[in-house]
């Protein structure tokens, strides 16, 4: 499977991540978000919607959004639920996780950590700090009671909200008062075939550029 994806970006380490887990062989073609690359005409043609991760199915289909990649690679696997009602509350956390969680940690990650301009959005990142408070004492509640976000097992639920959540000091966000949080971090991390979030390679370069 080819993956399109910048290795600083939780959506797309996501997508490693549960790779390694089932065992996927992966190409993964480095993008910089920051260089343009998804704005030109052989990415547009790849994903209309300009964003990463994108991966390439061995039937040469293409499949884009995080989420919807987690659930497509996890089906048949014990990272998705068999029963019903848990599946529903996976994809509640899914759909949570890009309404409530991503939109406040993660734009403050890129903002503060990746953009090399934080002073150019000081207003933006406070702006966006009650949204990330919120989605932090969300998560916590609900851990100090819960081993996995959902069921006795982990699930592409724990792997979503670990991508953004264990970075989150990038995004200005200290968890030393979330100690449910902490926890269920270093739960995910012991999990056998666990991949860290990698430093970035060299850009990929399609065998013909076409910008248009």
């Amino acid at each position: 499977m080819i993956v399109y994806g910048d290795a600083r970006s939780g959506n797309c380490y996501k997508i490693a991540l549960l790779a390694n887990h089932l065992d996927i062989a992966l190409e993964w073609r480095e993008i910089d978000v920051l260089s343009g690359q998804t704005r030109q005409g052989w990415f547009r043609r790849i994903n209309p919607y300009g964003k990463l991760p994108v991966v390439e199915l061995n039937t040469g289909e293409h499949l884009a959004e995080s989420n919807a990649i987690l659930v497509h690679l996890a089906q048949d696997s014990a990272w998705w639920p068999a029963q019903r009602l848990a599946q529903a509350r996976v994809l509640q956390w899914l759909f949570w996780e890009q309404y409530s969680h991503e939109p406040y940690i993660a734009t403050s990650r890129f903002w503060l950590s990746i953009s090399g301009e934080p002073d150019r959005y000081r207003v933006q990142l406070a702006d966006r700090r009650p949204g990330a408070l919120a989605a932090l004492d969300c998560l916590e509640t609900h851990l100090a009671t819960h081993h996995w976000l959902v069921g006795d097992t982990p699930t592409i639920a724990d792997i979503a909200l670990y991508a953004y959540t264990h970075v989150a000091d990038e995004a200005g966000f200290d968890l030393t008062p979330c100690p449910a949080i902490r926890r269920w971090l270093e739960r995910v991390r012991s999990i056998p075939g666990h991949l860290p979030m990698r430093t970035p390679g060299p850009p990929w370069t399609p065998p013909c550029t076409d910008s248009h």
